[in-house]
């Protein structure tokens, strides 16, 4: 069959799984599985053993790996035919914790439809994605299953670094051997416009403090000459932004132009959910785009000083914050927080004493479209999606597996795409997926699985 046939005999079958692709979620989405939190573990082994056994449900060898971690990594196989290509799947099943469950409109452990959405931690990234593979397996058993070999792997760490995946390619490349890596934690631009991704940005943590005092000291008898440990930490931090809100980093090229699709300011505005009046980071030369898919980027994702709760009429001695470098292809994310770590030393005011640490630190990923199997997968996405234009964009995430696995497996190709969209929210309260996109992504895969390689 062609890949249009092919796609329109899965169609059926896979909207035929929709109860079962909502019960599985649901029932994968029970688990609060966030990786290293000992009050958790039970609820992280329950994913790991879910996913175990639905693994073995749809045929394959199941091996878990680096179980006494435990956060076990899963690996599903089943032999090729012949001498056909071998395709490795990937997903992860360890979500970020939920936050305050008050910001939540249902329980984000209770997959729960809304207007059409499922809603639950973890909804789309990154179950929906295992969901999916799972019902495209079935769907390809439906239809006579493929001569393909086949490697599912799920991962139970990614959201905090995924170490133990890392550790087992190093200890054990053979593993993880395959012609072709298909990434399911990305997705569409928006719901129905089949999207692949090609660069993520690498980065690192930078943890900055800034000492001033030996002790906080009386504001009504030392304030305005005492220096004030916070507000030194807070004009530290200003200097890595520009007056238009642009990244700037001593020694380091943050003017870089994406060389793709633009990323339209309106529907960024939106994806973001930047607040009416609020402007979009740059001036009116700068897309989006250049922004978040070719530039580095620095947030601040931790801030420490005296609560206001417990705000006393005293100069602070100590603040301390932590910031989030993102950096793009093109580029070494040692190299860029290295120079971090040196402008925050050059731009601390009035001779503060700043200590500045840079860890977690990956590389970007630079993929292509070019090769023949990323070829033979977009002709099935844009297949599963009424053959729309395919979207080929950047993404200013990180995901170091790519990396990893490209550099054991040199002359495969890797594309990344999934059931996430901005909708989505994810990593936010009320993170959610539309079952379309699952259907949908479900049915490209499948039609890969039975094409790709004839």
């Amino acid at each position: 069959m062609s890949i249009h046939e092919t796609s329109a005999a899965l169609r059926p079958l896979i909207e035929g799984q929709r109860e079962r692709i909502f019960a599985d979620l649901s029932a994968l989405t029970s688990f609060n599985s966030v990786h290293s939190v000992p009050e958790l573990a039970d609820a992280h082994t329950g994913a790991a053993e879910w996913i175990r056994t639905a693994l073995s449900s749809v045929g394959l060898d199941v091996t878990a790996y680096k179980e006494e971690t435990g956060s076990p990594t899963f690996i599903g196989t089943e032999a090729a035919v012949g001498n056909a290509p071998t395709v490795l799947l990937y997903c992860h099943y360890d979500v970020v914790p939920a936050g305050n469950r008050e910001d939540w409109i249902s329980d984000p452990f209770t997959l729960t439809e809304r207007d059409g959405r499922w809603y639950a931690r973890g909804a789309a990234d990154c179950k929906g994605n295992a969901v999916m593979h799972l019902a495209a397996l079935r769907a390809v058993n439906e239809l006579g299953g493929t001569d393909l070999g086949l490697k599912v792997l799920v991962e139970g760490s990614e959201e905090q670094g995924g170490a133990e995946l890392s550790a087992l390619i190093a200890e054990q490349p053979e593993l993880f051997s395959a012609d072709v890596i298909l990434i399911a934690d990305s997705g569409n631009t928006a719901v129905g416009e089949p999207t692949l991704t090609t660069t993520l940005r690498g980065g690192a943590q930078i943890d900055l403090r800034v000492d001033t005092l030996e002790t906080p000291v009386h504001s009504g008898s030392f304030g305005g000459a005492a220096p004030d440990a916070t507000a030194a930490l807070i004009r530290l931090i200003d200097s890595f932004r520009d007056q238009t809100g642009r990244t700037v980093i001593d020694g380091v090229d943050c003017t870089r132009k994406w060389d793709g699709a633009g990323y339209d300011p309106d529907t960024f505005r939106a994806d973001a959910g930047i607040l009416d009046g609020v402007a979009i980071m740059g001036d009116d030369h700068d897309d989006p785009a250049d922004m978040v898919w070719a530039r580095p980027a620095i947030s601040v994702t931790g801030f420490s000083s005296t609560p206001v709760e417990q705000a006393v009429n005293a100069v602070p001695a100590t603040a301390s914050a932590r910031l989030n470098l993102r950096v793009p292809p093109g580029m070494d994310a040692a190299e860029v927080a290295e120079a971090v770590v040196a402008h925050a030393h050059a731009h601390a005011p009035w001779g503060v004493k700043v200590q500045a640490e840079a860890f977690d630190i990956n590389q970007p990923f630079s993929g292509s479209i070019d090769g023949p199997a990323v070829e033979v997968f977009s002709r099935c996405l844009r297949a599963a999606y009424d053959d729309k234009e395919l979207m080929v964009v950047g993404a200013g995430g990180s995901i170091p597996l790519c990396t990893e696995l490209m550099e054991i497996n040199p002359h495969a190709e890797l594309t990344l795409f999934g059931v996430e969209e901005p909708k989505c929210t994810i990593h936010s309260p009320n993170e959610s997926v539309d079952p379309d996109e699952i259907r949908d992504i479900a049915i490209a895969e499948a039609t890969f699985l039975l094409n790709y390689g004839k």
